[in-house]
Formats: structure tokens, C-alpha cells, sequence
């Protein structure tokens, strides 16, 4: 079934206060869905959903056609002024900016299931370094692309909930899938090469193996790490290179909790290292391999505020 097929029940009618809370509460998944892929903080994304939850108890029924049109509508808009607020802040953040992880063993995390030939995979919506992608766009150019190509909105649509015309919406998709097409890899990654890789990465680095660590890293490799200036021995610019990623790998190890235990969870739909201490999750670790099926790239939030979602889902 479309993720845009109209709601039942609570059309037309003024309904209860429980109709209106269930109505909202079947969308509330889908609506945290659109807003975490566009924001790209869980912490943000739940706080649009219930702004629009307030918006939606305080409109008369009777005025509303479709709920999930409407809630849509408001949440999108929502999302793209509360992005241009965030780019803002983003641009004095202190170091790399990194996409806030989220857990999501057995999730669905709110998507229709995708057509691979024609429709961005649904795993890949959801990566870290798909999201981080995502901030190049503009914000209207963000929400058309997602509703385009992951929740399979057709222009129309796109153009109602955001109060644009069909044409100009077009053109901003035209211009996002263009602009992501140059920077998405071109090659499927296995899940299992992925996992194995990962495995290895911690072995290496937990054993200091230099050598190892070195030989299963790309030559421009490249690590960001998201501590927002609240953990010490952070990377404050990216780290590139494989001998310049492997000594920081290894080195950081000088810095972690004397209580620290490793972890590999699900998380953004993707294999990674939870670094956990007695308090919860200390960092999270994410890979991204090339063509050749070495590192590519490695994620690492440590920031704490980014992991309050993380902590809380377990």
C-alpha cells in the first residue's frame, strides 16, 4: 500500500478527542520517519511530530479531507523551517557535524517497501552517510527528494504539502537527484562484507594492530568524529589517510572509559560498534566501504546529546 493513501476514519467529522489521538497515533511512525530523514536528529524529528500532533488536535475535523494529507502537509513545513533554523546552527557547530544514530534492529522505520530498479533502497535512506549527504541540499530541495524518491509522493502532492507549484517542484527534484547522484557510491555493498569488515576493524584497533588496520583501509580513507566539543581526544577536522586513520584509531584507545565494553548493533539499518559504558552508550562507529571492499570511510558520534535516543531505545 502507498505510504499516501488516505486515512480512514475521522474525515469529514468532528471526532472525539480519542478518535483524534488514534487517528494521529496510526501516522505517528510514518510522520517520525519523514522528520528524522529530514532533520537528521531524532531529538528534533519527535519534537515536529508532536508540534504537529498540537496543530492537529486544534484544528475542527470537520475542516480536514484526508488526516494523512493534512498531518503530512503540516510536518513537512514544519521540517523545512526547523532545518533552515538548524543549517544555522550547524555552520558554528564545533567540529564535524554528524547525523544523530538511531537503533533499528527489526524497525521499518515508517518507508513503503522500495522497488530496487526504481526507487532509492530503503537501507540506504536511512545511513548515516546518506543523511550527511542529505545536508548538502537545500531544505525545500531535502523534502522534495524524500518524498519523491522514499515515500513515493507524486508532484502534485509534493506541491500541495509545501505550497509550491508543480513545476518548481520538479525542478527541485531534478536538481537534488542530480546533485546526489554525483556523491552516492555506484556499487551495492553486502551486508555480510560489511559486518565481517567491521568485526576485523575492532579486532585491529582493539589489538593495535597497526599493520592489519592499515591494509583493510582505502588510501583517502577519511574518519569524522562528532563529539561537539564535549569528549576528549576527538578529532576536531576530519582525519584522512590511511596511516593518519589508523594511528587515530588506535591512539583513541588512551582516551575511552576504564568500564568500556564493544557491542555491534543495528543501527540507521546498518552494521555498528556501540562503545558501551555502565552509563549507557559512550560512541557509536559506522563504516562505509568502496568498490574494492575496503574502508572508505568511518563515523564516529560520540557527542552525548546525539546519543539520548540511542540510550533510551534499549
Amino acid at each position: 500500500m502507498a505510504l499516501h493513501d488516505n486515512a480512514a476514519g475521522g474525515a469529514g467529522t468532528r471526532g472525539t478527542s480519542a478518535d483524534t489521538l488514534a487517528t494521529f497515533e496510526s501516522y505517528r511512525a510514518y510522520l517520525f520517519a519523514i522528520a528524522y530523514r529530514m532533520l537528521g536528529s531524532a531529538m528534533d524529528a519527535e519534537d515536529m511530530v508532536q508540534e504537529t500532533w498540537l496543530r492537529y488536535q486544534a484544528t475542527p475535523r470537520e475542516t480536514i479531507a484526508a488526516p494523512k494529507a493534512f498531518l503530512t502537509t503540516i510536518l513537512t513545513r514544519l521540517c523545512v523551517d526547523q532545518l533552515n533554523l538548524a543549517r544555522r546552527t550547524r555552520e558554528v557547530y564545533p567540529g564535524p557535524w554528524l547525523p544523530e544514530p538511531i537503533l533499528t534492529e527489526g524497525a521499518t522505520a515508517g518507508a513503503a517497501s522500495a522497488d530496487p530498479a526504481q526507487r532509492l533502497d530503503l537501507d540506504e535512506s536511512l545511513s548515516l552517510a546518506f543523511l550527511t549527504l542529505l545536508e548538502e541540499l537545500a531544505p525545500v530541495e531535502r523534502a522534495v527528494f524524500l518524498l519523491r524518491e522514499v515515500f513515493d509522493y507524486e508532484y502534485a502532492e509534493i506541491a500541495a504539502f509545501l505550497g509550491h507549484s508543480e513545476p518548481a517542484i520538479r525542478q527541485s527534484f531534478s536538481r537534488a537527484k542530480k546533485h546526489l547522484a554525483e556523491r552516492r557510491p555506484r556499487f551495492p555493498v553486502s551486508p555480510d562484507r560489511r559486518s565481517q569488515l567491521l568485526t576485523s576493524f575492532i579486532q585491529a584497533a582493539g589489538s593495535g594492530d597497526m599493520t592489519a588496520l592499515i591494509a583493510m583501509l582505502a588510501e583517502d580513507v577519511t574518519l569524522w568524529a562528532d563529539a561537539g566539543g564535549k569528549v576528549k581526544g576527538a578529532a576536531t577536522r576530519p582525519v584522512v589517510g590511511r596511516q593518519a586513520v589508523a594511528s587515530f584509531v588506535v591512539g583513541a584507545g588512551r582516551f575511552a572509559p576504564s568500564d568500556y565494553r564493544l557491542e555491534v548493533a543495528t543501527v540507521n539499518r546498518q552494521p555498528a560498534l556501540l562503545v558501551r559504558t555502565d552509563e549507557g552508550v559512550y560512541l557509536v562507529l559506522t563504516i562505509e566501504l568502496d568498490a574494492a571492499g575496503l574502508i572508505s570511510s568511518v563515523r564516529v558520534i560520540a557527542n552525548p546529546d546525539k546519543l539520548t535516543h540511542v540510550n533510551h531505545a534499549n
